[in-house]
């Protein structure tokens, strides 16, 4: 019996620490090199990176959300994920057009600009997911960084 009651509390225990004040779950840290998921600002010539900014001189929407890290840098699991696939940003490919699909806390998200390790399987929190591609190659001057979209293109500045 005590060992059932320990049980309850430690999986009680790891759900709590995947869920925000407003029973969401809430990102850990995405790149090495940026503990507290810091946010792209604004690049002259590439634009922002919050989720709605405008692109192409305002004719499309920013659908995702960046987070800086650099080339090169180690990208983690935020919290215990299913991978549930390939996602590529572009129609056509370039230097950086790799990516993955997510799901796990309840949500559905796509991560782009990373080589996995994967494409399939199960990832515990913390562990690394991949290597971010060398955005510098393709977008030379523009901060470096992870792009967050969920799969449903809601925002996903709510998780941060």
């Amino acid at each position: 019996m005590a060992d059932m009651k320990l049980l309850i509390l430690v999986v009680y225990v790891v759900l709590g620490s995947l869920q925000t004040e407003g029973g969401q779950v809430k990102f850990g840290t995405l790149c090495s090199g940026n503990p507290t998921n810091t946010k792209r600002g604004c690049d002259k010539k590439y634009g922002c990176g919050n989720y709605g900014a405008n692109r192409d001189q305002g004719r499309r929407k920013h659908m995702g959300l960046d987070i800086i890290c650099s080339d090169g840098a180690t990208v983690y699991a935020p919290f215990d994920v299913k991978l549930t696939g390939k996602a590529v940003p572009y129609k056509k490919g370039n230097a950086i057009n790799d990516g993955v699909s997510l799901s796990g806390g309840g949500i559905c998200f796509k991560l782009f600009y990373l080589k996995p390790l994967k494409y399939s399987g199960n990832v515990k929190a913390g562990q690394k997911l991949g290597t971010l591609l060398p955005m510098q190659k393709v977008y030379p001057g523009i901060t470096s960084h992870i792009h967050v979209q969920m799969c449903d293109k809601s925002d996903p500045t709510k998780y941060f």
